[in-house]
């Protein structure tokens, strides 16, 4: 689950996950270990060109789109949760890294200034060349108190 909801994206996780618009996505970008902001800082990142200039984008490994993503709503719980399938890299290699971030991309041509972050989770993983797998179960989930 995530760790931190970026500002920008509060109150917008279930619409972005829902992916509204014809050729748009969820993408999850990882980001090296070394120099990764505090949560604090990093939650005011309204674009994922505003966290590369933050943090260190781990390009060995690139960035995946998530596939399946479901927006679950939960009346029992009173909550949202979005989910996804699990994200596999091939022999993996490159720099450590200490967290993702799942971003929302409105068109497959977006530039970085446009695409909105969403969340970002921490994971440690060192790449040895074997593959890894980030198992997802609900990146997100959201409530509310009545």
């Amino acid at each position: 689950m995530a760790n931190i909801v970026f500002n920008v994206a509060l109150g917008r996780l279930a619409q972005y996950g829902d992916l509204p618009a014809a050729a748009d996505s969820l993408i999850l970008v990882p980001f090296a270990a070394a120099g990764l902001p505090t949560d604090a800082t990093m939650r005011d990142y309204a674009t994922l060109t505003a966290v590369k200039a933050g943090a260190t984008e781990q390009t060995t490994l690139g960035r995946k789109t998530l596939a399946n993503v479901t927006v679950s709503v939960d009346n029992t719980n009173d909550r949202v949760a979005i989910d996804c399938d699990d994200v596999t890299w091939t022999a993996a290699g490159g720099a450590a890294i200490g967290a993702v971030v799942i971003c929302y991309k409105p068109d497959t041509a977006s530039a970085d200034s446009a695409i909105i972050p969403l969340t970002k989770h921490d994971v440690a993983m060192t790449p040895d060349g074997s593959d890894f797998t980030l198992t997802i179960a609900d990146f997100a989930r959201t409530s509310s108190a009545a």
